[in-house]
């Protein structure tokens, strides 16, 4: 398990700097890119209409392009689901964080659940990891999703869109570790500012750090 004698290198890399501000214009974005090139962040996660432009923003980088499918709210249909991760991926994204179907999960459709979550897999053909907006579930409920997030052929379990109730805690990243092992990622997302918050979240059993504070957190590990 990684500590907090985690190196700079290692931790910029499981960063996910973030922009999902729907009003967000192009200097927002190019303002990201930036600062995801400058610290070396793993990649930069943006809205599906921003994708195209950061993947040209980046390019040469070795910084990754992750989009949202289903955001914020996981209500879409299944078939638009797949057809947005289609589409994300096509336009040069290689990872997706998408939002399950919270309303199936709480009403004890579990078949609905799996079947949304391997749409996007097998639609995008890249990374996935499955949002499970945490605030919104019971620890029983969130024991399920993970579970049925294993069995869709997800590659993470994500906690928040940062949009929603709460946000990211270390019982929750503990939690989600318990349930999937060493079989899936698990990203700490929604409220994570500081090299202290993201440090607490990865010695928890985070593998990755969904934030719009990248640069933060590692002006923390200079600290």
């Amino acid at each position: 398990m990684m500590t907090a004698n985690i190196s700079r290198r290692d931790l910029a890399s499981i960063i996910d700097h973030t922009l999902l501000d729907p009003a967000a214009d192009r200097a927002a974005l190019k303002r990201l890119c930036e600062q995801a090139e400058e610290c070396s962040f793993g990649h930069v996660c943006v809205n599906p209409r921003n994708v195209a432009p950061a993947r040209q923003l980046l390019a040469g980088s070795g910084v990754g392009v992750c989009s949202v499918v289903g955001f914020p709210l996981g209500a879409t249909l299944p078939e638009v689901k797949a057809l947005e991760a289609r589409k994300v991926a096509a336009a040069g994204a290689d990872e997706v964080d998408m939002v399950m179907d919270i309303g199936s999960l709480v009403d004890g459709e579990d078949a609905k659940v799996r079947e949304d979550i391997a749409g996007v897999v097998n639609a995008s053909g890249i990374t996935t990891k499955v949002i499970l907006e945490t605030g919104r579930l019971n620890d029983q409920q969130k024991r399920r999703a993970c579970t049925l997030a294993m069995e869709a052929g997800a590659h993470f379990v994500k906690t928040c869109t940062g949009f929603g109730p709460g946000g990211a805690t270390v019982e929750d990243i503990r939690l989600m570790r318990s349930v999937v092992g060493a079989r899936l990622g698990v990203k700490a997302s929604g409220g994570i500012r500081t090299f202290e918050a993201a440090i607490a979240m990865i010695d928890a059993g985070a593998t990755r750090i969904g934030s719009s504070s990248g640069p933060a957190i590692m002006d923390g590990w200079k600290r």
